[in-house]
């Protein structure tokens, strides 16, 4: 049997699944393992605040669960990884999270890192995940383009924001790369990286490509 890394979108946005979908081909390949990527039904529209990601926290764990018998490995698709201990804690394979692995790749590429976020009321919330993982010294910033996941759907005016925002963090605060603080923005990696001329992590991207390593090896 084929194994299978599944990524779970928590929100119910079926649009910002269907371009994390799109983000993921790249990685499928021939003799796996598989990818499939799925919506959190009960999710809320976006995972905004802080009780957006609680709220999604135990449904993610049950979710995850019913799926274990046919999951290699779980990528929790959200930027402020919901959930991502609880599951750990639910299943027996790797579970990873976004704003964990995209950050941990943009340190491969880069000293500091900048973030690109939706809303300044994420960033808090953020700023408690990098000082978790203990890599604040090399965070150049985070800046916000102001814009709901639902409002990502205008895609003229959020890849305007987002190079606007990106130059920023490159030009005033240093940054050397650059990490998407959504996975709703998955589709504009490829021309904010043009525009900016520095990397740019797509975080879905680093987590999977994380879990095809693990899986593959068996870690």
């Amino acid at each position: 049997m084929t194994s299978t890394i599944i990524v779970i979108n928590p929100n119910s946005n079926e649009g910002v699944t269907a371009g994390i979908d799109a983000a993921l081909e790249p990685l499928r390949m021939a003799g796996g393992p598989a990818i499939r990527a799925l919506t959190l039904k009960e999710g809320p529209p976006g995972v905004q605040s802080q009780h957006d990601v609680e709220s999604v926290t135990l449904p993610l764990a049950r979710l995850a669960q019913s799926l274990e018998a046919e999951a290699s490995a779980f990528v929790i698709a959200c930027f402020s990884d919901p959930g991502l201990h609880v599951v750990r804690e639910a299943v027996k394979c790797p579970v990873l999270g976004i704003a964990e692995c995209g950050v941990l790749t943009a340190l491969t590429m880069g000293h500091a890192f900048g973030v690109i976020a939706i809303l300044q009321t994420s960033i808090p919330r953020h700023l408690r995940l990098w000082g978790a993982m203990g890599v604040t010294d090399r965070l150049a910033g985070e800046l916000a383009i102001g814009l709901t996941v639902a409002e990502l759907a205008d895609r003229e005016r959020t890849l305007k924001r987002m190079i606007d925002t990106g130059k920023r963090l490159r030009d005033e605060r240093q940054a050397n790369t650059i990490v998407m603080g959504c996975a709703g923005m998955a589709v504009f990696r490829d021309p904010l990286q043009d525009a900016l001329g520095i990397p740019v992590i797509e975080p879905t991207q680093a987590a999977a490509t994380m879990a095809l390593g693990r899986v593959r090896l068996g870690w």
